[in-house]
C-alpha cells in the first residue's frame, strides 16, 4: 500500500472516529456486521451501483452509508477523480483498518464479555 493511500485511509477513518455513532456497537458481532454493511452500501453508493435495499435492516444500514457517503463526497473532493475499481479497493482497505480499530485492536473487553 503506497503513502497516498494511507494517507487517504487516515482521513476515511478520522471522519468515522469523530462522526460517525455506529462505529460504538457494545458486541464485536454487531461492529463487524454494522461495519460490514455501511461500508459495503457506501462503496455501492460511491460507485453508483445499485444498492440492496430488501430488508429493514439493509435500509438502516443504507441510511448511514448515504450520509457517509454524502460526507466523503464534499470533504474529500479527490472521490470525484477516482475510478470504480479504485473506489473499491480503497473501501475494502478502509474495512480492514477499521475492523482492526474498533473490533480486533480494541482493548475493550465489553466486546467479548459473553454476559453483557
Amino acid at each position: 500500500m503506497d503513502d497516498l493511500m494511507k494517507d487517504r485511509i487516515d482521513l476515511l477513518i478520522d471522519y468515522i472516529m469523530k462522526h460517525c455513532l455506529w462505529q460504538f456497537h457494545s458486541r464485536s458481532w454487531d461492529r463487524k456486521r454494522q461495519n460490514e454493511e455501511i461500508l459495503k452500501k457506501t462503496t455501492e453508493i460511491l460507485c453508483d451501483e445499485p444498492v440492496d435495499l430488501g430488508t429493514p435492516a439493509d435500509k438502516c444500514y443504507w441510511v448511514d452509508a448515504v450520509c457517509l457517503a454524502d460526507a466523503y463526497k464534499s470533504q474529500y473532493p479527490w472521490l470525484k477523480t477516482m475510478d470504480k475499481d479504485a473506489i473499491k479497493t480503497l473501501m475494502r482497505a478502509l474495512h480492514e483498518r477499521l475492523d482492526h480499530l474498533t473490533i480486533t485492536g480494541s482493548l475493550n473487553l465489553e466486546l467479548t464479555d459473553q454476559q453483557y
